[in-house]
């Protein structure tokens, strides 16, 4: 399963910037982990759809805690760990305005 998103916002600027695009993918987490430093879509309620980098992961696994770059991202110091289930997929590929 593939997606292709706008990137809208600020959150990860300069790496992804407004108007660019990306290709999101659910199949990786079949065959590899996610791990920090991965850049991850997902939908959180009261937000909407966000991408954002994985700074850590809990030891069972089931959590994620993401930061963005910008310093005014609303990120995990927001609303916290995100569950797996919250994933839309991984970033594999970035395609620029």
């Amino acid at each position: 399963m593939i997606q292709i998103l706008k990137v809208t916002g600020e959150s990860l600027s300069p790496f992804f910037l407004e108007g660019d695009f990306v290709v999101v993918s659910k199949i990786p987490f079949v065959f590899q982990r996610i791990q920090p430093g991965d850049t991850v879509v997902f939908r959180q309620p009261g937000y909407g759809t966000l991408i954002k980098r994985v700074e850590r992961i809990s030891p069972d696994g089931e959590q994620l805690f993401v930061l963005g770059v910008h310093p005014d991202s609303t990120d995990s110091r927001q609303f916290g760990a995100l569950s797996r289930r919250q994933l839309i997929g991984k970033v594999i590929w970035h395609i620029r305005k």
